[in-house]
């Protein structure tokens, strides 16, 4: 008995080392330990006469949920939960404010406060070390910052739920919630509670009054995304990150040209693995206790340019970034001085930051161009601002995931993909291969006139997609292959966009799980050391051999894109399938993947990704 309450007690303890992880078999029992309560309490749960819960066990249900995700943030994050009890009752004061005011001025004093104070305790703990390297790079001063400040896990996700809360109310998209238990439910729900997916209050706080309900097929759905989550990130993610990606990453001088750029396209798998894999599990913990959490991936390498696969991928934070930031900045109408000044801004840090000739004088003469055609092309100022809008909402949601400027240039890359896509597809064939061409020729020259690796990398990129669309263009052309040209673009425009994302990765990853005082230096050190490896000679001899001596890790890649790239009333056959098996049957199942799982689960259980962010 002694040893069983000793448990149950490290089960509710924190432990700094060992966070709380949905990959923990300690996590489950706790679930398991608190979902025979939960069903305890909606069992004799009451409706309305609109149908919606009745208050009591609305409160009893709410509260007790609340409770249970204030210790499971405490089991990841320790004393930081009450960091979040603060942002709840932040967000809650300020929503009954505003809802109990007629005063216009009150209404937006309240929303502004409510977004401020949200953003300065982000701010604080996420980029206080980023901005004091900034101002010491910019005035060449030598502050330091005398405490150790501690990421709390998902303050990101968090402080934007609340920022959507307080915008939503302001906006009267939603009532403000009356009951502390409620809204503090909505604010720290534990399934997405560290890693997203990111809850919009007009889409989740209307479940906060439904009753209960949960239906045979739902709960083999929900079983199935639990499976698949757990699937994703025990024998893809975690697999590929300590058995390669993360070798490769620690020390890219060590590795071949290949092993680096193979280091790259593994990452992609690596880091959709782990974070869609979470997104899954908490869609299937949610929707066992009756909530419905948004979708945040549809098979994002299955994007054919760059606009398509940023509608693929993270999806809540994407339409979050997109009504709370892009549209107010102007969207596709306009751009006001925000929206200039914070590009200006950010390029210009960069540039007193990056301390580099070529980059400043690039720097330079884009703002110089943008104020250029401001004054004497009026024509173009919907475009012009569109497309500043569009590359602002890239570069921020670049800082929101890390505090150091290897994110902003992997927004930034990505932004720039965007634009150019946008200008590509507005134009005619003949266009198209006479910009390749052209483009193609001065880095070849280039390539041969400076010795830079980074040169030969664009350079051969840019061959290699104008023999791609030379050969797609002429295909086009012959009407006897039309079905063929149609299913041969689309291959094409898939395998172009994932190798692009996948580059702009290297960014990511170099800055991913670092001090953040220590992030700039390290992350670019080791993307320019990958840079130079993947620009450099490559031995092609040596190819076969790297495939062998990886090949479990070659085989699980293959195998994971293959299953990605099923087409998607495929898997919802098999999802749907999977529901609707004897009860017996899947609970076989579960426990066959149970023991398969154990075997590929490593030494260190690895975290999710986003945690840090």
């Amino acid at each position: 008995m002694s040893d069983l309450l000793t448990y149950l007690g490290s089960l509710f303890a924190f432990n700094d080392e060992h966070p709380l992880l949905f990959t923990q078999i300690h996590f489950w029992v706790l679930f398991l330990f608190i979902y025979l309560f939960f069903g305890l309490i909606v069992a004799h749960q009451r409706k309305q006469a609109d149908g919606s819960l009745d208050p009591t066990r609305r409160i009893l249900r709410n509260g007790y949920l609340f409770a249970f995700s204030l210790v499971f943030y405490y089991k990841t994050s320790g004393l930081f939960v009450l960091l979040l009890v603060f942002s709840t009752l932040l967000g809650w004061i300020l929503g009954i404010g505003m809802d109990h005011t007629a005063s216009v001025v009150r209404r937006k004093l309240l929303r502004t406060i409510g977004v401020v104070l949200n953003l300065a305790i982000l701010c604080f703990f996420k980029y206080a070390y980023f901005f004091t390297d900034i101002f010491n790079a910019t005035f060449g001063t030598e502050y330091s910052i005398a405490i150790k400040i501690l990421l709390p896990v998902g303050i990101s996700f968090f402080t934007f739920q609340n920022i959507s809360y307080i915008v939503d109310v302001y906006k009267r998209k939603i009532p403000h919630v009356s009951n502390i238990l409620d809204f503090g439910f909505y604010t720290a729900f534990f399934p997405q509670l560290v890693a997203g997916p990111i809850l919009r209050a007009d889409q989740f706080v209307p479940q906060l009054y439904k009753p209960f309900f949960l239906s045979r097929r739902q709960f083999g759905i929900a079983v199935f995304w639990i499976c698949n989550g757990l699937i994703k990130k025990l024998i893809l993610s975690d697999y590929l990150a300590v058995n390669f990606v993360d070798r490769v990453f620690d020390n890219p001088s060590l590795y071949t040209s290949f092993e680096n750029f193979s280091a790259l396209m593994v990452y992609s798998l690596q880091v959709y693995a782990d974070f869609s894999g979470y997104t899954d599990i908490a869609i299937g913990v949610a929707m066992l206790m009756g909530f419905y959490l948004p979708v945040n991936f549809n098979s994002p390498y299955k994007a054919q340019n760059p606009t398509d696969f940023w509608r693929r991928w993270h999806m809540s934070l994407s339409r979050w970034l997109r009504d709370y930031l892009y549209i107010p900045l102007g969207g596709n109408r306009t751009a006001g001085f925000t929206s200039y000044f914070i590009l200006s801004a950010i390029l210009l840090i960069a540039a007193f930051r990056l301390h580099n000739l070529w980059f400043t004088i690039t720097v330079c003469t884009v703002i110089a161009v943008v104020l250029l055609l401001l004054a004497f092309r009026p024509s173009h100022r919907k475009t012009l601002g569109t497309n500043v809008n569009n590359m602002d909402t890239m570069l921020l949601g670049g800082l929101w995931h890390g505090s150091s400027f290897n994110f902003i240039t992997w927004g930034g890359l990505n932004g720039l993909g965007i634009l150019v896509y946008k200008w590509w597809k507005d134009r005619r064939w003949p266009t198209r291969l006479a910009t390749l061409v052209a483009v193609t020729l001065i880095l070849t020259i280039a390539r041969h006139l400076v010795d830079s690796p980074l040169l030969n990398l664009l350079a051969f990129c840019c061959q290699v997609l104008l023999v791609g669309f030379t050969f797609l263009y002429l295909i086009g052309h012959i009407k006897k292959l039309s079905s063929f040209h149609f299913k041969l673009s689309t291959c094409w425009a898939v395998l172009i966009t994932f190798i692009f994302i996948s580059f702009t990765r290297l960014f990511f990853r170099s800055g991913s799980n670092l001090d953040p005082a220590e992030a700039n230096e390290a992350a670019w050190r080791t993307a320019s050391m990958m840079v130079d490896r993947i620009g450099s000679h490559w031995n092609l001899a040596q190819i076969p051999d790297i495939l062998s001596n990886y090949s479990s890790v070659f085989l699980l890649f293959a195998a994971g894109m293959i299953v990605h790239w099923l087409p998607t009333r495929f898997k919802r056959r098999y999802r749907l399938w999977f529901a609707s098996m004897p009860l017996w049957l899947m609970a076989s199942f579960v426990i066959v993947l149970a023991v398969v799982l154990y075997q590929f689960i490593t030494a260190d259980l690895q975290p999710f990704i986003y945690f840090q962010f």
